[in-house]
């Protein structure tokens, strides 16, 4: 071997220790980095999300009002409990009974069922992006188990209800409410609760106005569970 051949061996094996700590490095950064705002997240509202950059990209416009607790009402906290996740209060982030019946179904229909909690919305809302990838779901994974660690169920609940999709560039109770009845969120009716709770999985197909068949056909549904489980001490602790 050359001398000068020597010399390239050696550099090429020293670049791969510095490669790898330099991977280290920014691996370190980034958990801290995500790690502290988590848990700022646990008092301050986000200042914007993927899901909405992505909307006010394409040109359907972002409209967006953060609200606390009690500025919404307890019929919007209680419908979409109702309507999108009624074990809330009981599980730790994850309902494996209803994961497992969806697995079941997707094996067997080409129309997919998902079994997200409320939990892991607010985990993909918050941190991630839209779509489907396994990438995805094991981030989504790790981010509800840590919002479930160090927010707690009500601060999950009201970041639920401030940056879910609720419309076409229209994000959180209090845009929804403004923009279908003209009021505050904090005077929506059962009615109007569960409307906008019946358009959730897909608002922009499910629309509230123009009235979709699907929204007129599960917000009856919603206000019967609604009146079901409105007196469970648990989840009167969260909607109060």
């Amino acid at each position: 071997m050359s001398l000068q051949s020597y010399r390239m061996a050696l550099n090429t094996k020293g670049l791969i220790p510095r490669t790898w700590r330099w991977v280290k490095r920014i691996f370190v950064f980034l958990f801290f980095f995500q790690f502290c705002y988590l848990l700022l997240l646990k008092w301050v509202n986000p200042p914007i999300t993927l899901t909405q950059l992505g909307s006010l990209f394409s040109g359907e416009g972002l409209k967006r009002d953060y609200t606390g607790m009690k500025n919404i009402s307890p019929y919007a906290k209680l419908a979409v409990i109702s309507s999108e996740d009624q074990l809330f209060p009981d599980h730790d982030g994850f309902d494996f009974k209803s994961i497992e019946k969806a697995m079941k179904h997707n094996q067997k229909s080409k129309s997919l069922h998902g079994a997200s909690t409320i939990s892991q919305q607010v985990a993909k809302n918050v941190f991630l992006w839209q779509g489907r990838s396994w990438l995805r779901k094991a981030l989504e994974v790790y981010f509800t188990f840590m919002i479930e660690l160090l927010w707690g169920k009500r601060r999950i609940l009201e970041l639920y209800l401030n940056v879910s999709e609720m419309g076409k560039g229209i994000y959180g109770i209090e845009a929804a409410s403004r923009h279908y009845y003209n009021k505050p969120a904090k005077n929506l009716t059962r009615q109007e609760a569960a409307m906008i709770a019946a358009c959730l999985p897909n608002p922009r197909v499910f629309t509230i106005k123009p009235l979709s068949r699907h929204v007129a056909g599960r917000y009856p549904w919603i206000l019967v569970q609604m009146t079901h489980l409105q007196d469970d001490p648990d989840i009167q602790k969260l909607i109060q």
